[in-house]
């Protein structure tokens, strides 16, 4: 009998199952793409697309083509609500969609809830197509006068849009700017010691400040406030505070984990409804919490893969084994990056050449597809 396979989301988590959506389609089912943006873009390499050392057809995929061209259908939109037992998903349009197997791989967004006023120059560091506007104002900047830049959050992100920013106004523009980390308790707290020197040391030597055990209260146009009432200027901000899954789990009445995220078994498959999946940044593995980083969501684009169509066609489904530690290489924005594995920590060109090829490596795989 024909199903209907709806995914939200071409993300990282989603990429096995859209390369083979000719294979659903072969085998009778019909198959429906929602998403906000007609490509998808690669966060890892985003913080590098702000500074021009990747170009946006660098680090994105075609989602709609993609879909299209394997005979799917594409609908640009936005999930807003689960009707989870009448298996109908609510779009920001207004149309709805039934389904019989739905998975989700919705992201992850910015929080904007210190921001007050008009948020003129104000930009978060997901969607990703953001850092694109980001980029023309900082340039633009460059032309004009020397200026300041404010990233509040302590986190991997602040790091890489740091130096990123940095590299950008060298290349390309006539001033540089002052760069400011509101990093909230410490720069990268919860990275081992060795990494946390590296990135101190890197931010210094392009004097970059870090301005630490003081958390951002409000932001508004032009203005960073901390809790201890220090007022900051900054003529652009960005945010980086962290980021949480999409909100519609919850307003949807579905389980979820304390961040929010749907909460998904080891089948990756939603506690409360089997027909309902998830991978990436939007569910909270019930066995584990997940970082929120791309490693994860790539780890689970098999199993993803293999259970939506064992749920079409009633076949039994896999287990998600989230593996053991994971390879993080930061982009310093310098030509630079630093490496960390276990025990194993460096930094050097070597370890941003590593991290380009395997970005670039993935990026093929997927980009093939266009074609």
């Amino acid at each position: 009998m024909k199903k209907h396979l709806v995914l939200v989301g071409g993300g990282h988590a989603h990429m096995v199952s859209l390369k083979n959506l000719h294979v659903f389609i072969a085998r009778g089912h019909m198959v429906t793409v929602i998403g906000p943006s007609r490509y998808h873009y690669y966060s890892g390499m985003g913080p590098g697309m702000l500074s021009r050392t990747y170009s946006p057809d660098d680090i994105r995929f075609a989602t709609e083509h993609v879909v299209s061209k394997q005979g799917g259908e594409f609908i640009l939109d936005t999930v807003v609500r689960i009707n989870a037992r009448e298996r109908i998903v609510h779009l920001k349009s207004g149309n709805t969609i039934r389904y019989d197997v739905l998975s989700f791989n919705a992201g992850s967004y910015v929080p904007w809830n210190m921001v007050t006023g008009e948020p003129i120059d104000i930009f978060t560091v997901k969607p990703i197509e953001t850092l694109l506007a980001a980029q023309k104002r900082i340039l633009e900047l460059t032309e004009q006068k020397s200026f300041t830049v404010g990233i509040v959050g302590g986190g991997p992100s602040s790091l890489e849009i740091a130096g990123n920013i940095w590299r950008l106004a060298k290349d390309n523009g006539k001033s540089q700017p002052q760069i400011q980390i509101f990093a909230g308790s410490e720069l990268m707290s919860r990275f081992p010691g060795k990494i946390r020197k590296i990135a101190y040391r890197s931010l210094a030597n392009r004097k970059i400040e870090i301005i630490e055990h003081d958390y951002a209260r409000e932001i508004s146009t032009g203005q960073i406030t901390l809790e201890s009432g220090k007022r900051y200027a900054a003529d652009v901000v960005f945010l980086a505070v962290g980021v949480k899954p999409a909100t519609i789990f919850k307003e949807s009445g579905l389980p979820t984990g304390p961040d929010g995220g749907l909460l998904v078994n080891t089948f990756l498959q939603s506690v409360a409804h089997p027909e309902i999946f998830g991978g990436g940044d939007c569910i909270y593995f019930q066995d584990q919490p997940l970082d929120k980083v791309g490693v994860y969501a790539v780890r689970e684009n098999p199993i993803l893969y293999h259970n939506l169509m064992a749920s079409l066609e009633g076949d039994e489904l896999k287990k998600f084994d989230p593996g053991g530690s994971y390879l993080l290489i930061f982009n310093l924005g310098d030509g630079k990056g630093i490496l960390g594995k276990n025990s194993l920590v460096f930094d050097g060109r070597l370890a941003f050449m590593i991290k380009d090829y395997i970005d670039r490596k993935f990026m093929r795989e997927f980009q093939a597809l266009e074609k």
